[in-house]
């Protein structure tokens, strides 16, 4: 809890909590969030440009399905148990079944500052996750028939944080350890400063969340929490499964047990109009993203650790 990190995110509850006037100005949020993705893909980049496409291959495979997993176990329980409308069942099935930017960045932070060693291509996997549960969101919710997949699809591929990532990888993979010194202060040594600044501004918006909870009960508090430890045995799990290191697979326990509050909201929006946001953004931000920063990571971390020695040697 010393951590100055989880100390911003704090700051940021708190200050919304009290209803203060305290919020990052929109163009700085949106600088802190564009350096943050960017920095993101170009570590993986730099990383992949060490390794043949063909090794990662599997991974990406089995990180996929994964993502189409999650959702589907994630709907039955909100419609049955929620009593969700299929619509609203459906959108916070999506959320679930992908990944939060921030969550990710805030578990790099903590595997660092442990010496923990983890695949450095984890940003490759962090994409794809971001797009199977998308698609089988909106088919939950609607089937196949009159969809205009042309616009969910450039919804998922041309939103920003798509782009950024996708765009970061690349760069990082073009360019090299060598080629990206020039540009190292901003994207690497100051990478806990733009995160500390990044989770105030969650953490702020995570309070704004909280109030929902009143009208929707106890259900959306339980699955706020229920669905990611569930959701971290099943990454931890394939993560033993693809030979991953401890790190490697506490990382992919943790993607698997985020929820996104980014990529899904947008593209969602597109497709089930008809879905509440606040109730998928209520659980994935107000719940389920305070809960992985606080407690959760070091939670799926110890996981990982009993996982790997019972069943990774």
């Amino acid at each position: 809890m010393s951590d100055p990190i989880i100390l911003f995110f704090i700051l940021g509850v708190i200050a919304g909590s009290i209803r203060s006037e305290l919020r990052l100005p929109t163009q700085i949020y949106e600088f802190v969030s564009i350096v943050l993705l960017l920095s993101i893909g170009l570590r993986g980049g730099i990383e992949l440009s060490h390794l043949p496409f063909f090794e990662l291959a599997p991974q990406v495979i089995v990180v996929f399905l994964m993502g189409i997993l999650i959702p589907i176990l994630a709907f039955p329980i909100l419609r049955l148990a929620g009593k969700f409308s299929r619509a609203d069942a459906a959108s916070i099935a999506a959320h679930y079944g992908s990944v939060s930017v921030g969550t990710f960045a805030v578990a790099t932070t903590y595997m660092a500052a442990r010496g923990v060693f983890y695949e450095a291509h984890m940003p490759l996997l962090l994409v794809i996750l971001e797009i199977p549960a998308i698609i089988v969101g909106i088919l939950l919710a609607k089937g196949l028939k009159n969809q205009k997949w042309g616009g969910v699809l450039h919804e998922i591929f041309a939103g920003k944080g798509i782009v950024l990532l996708i765009g970061g990888l690349l760069i990082g993979l073009i360019t090299g350890e060598k080629g990206i010194m020039p540009i190292h202060p901003l994207f690497f040594d100051s990478f806990k400063s733009i995160l500390a600044l990044f989770l105030m501004e969650m953490g702020l918006l995570a309070s704004s969340k909280l109030g929902a909870l009143r009208h929707y009960g106890l259900f959306l508090l339980a699955f706020g929490i229920g669905m990611p430890l569930v959701s971290s045995l099943i990454g931890i799990g394939l993560g033993l499964l693809l030979k991953f290191s401890v790190g490697g697979t506490a990382m992919l326990g943790i993607m698997a047990a985020s929820a996104s509050y980014i990529a899904v909201p947008a593209a969602i929006r597109i497709s089930v109009p008809e879905a509440n946001p606040t109730l998928s953004l209520t659980a994935s931000l107000g719940v389920t993203f305070p809960f992985n920063v606080l407690v959760g990571i070091p939670i799926y971390y110890q996981l990982a650790i009993k996982a790997y020695a019972l069943f990774g040697g």
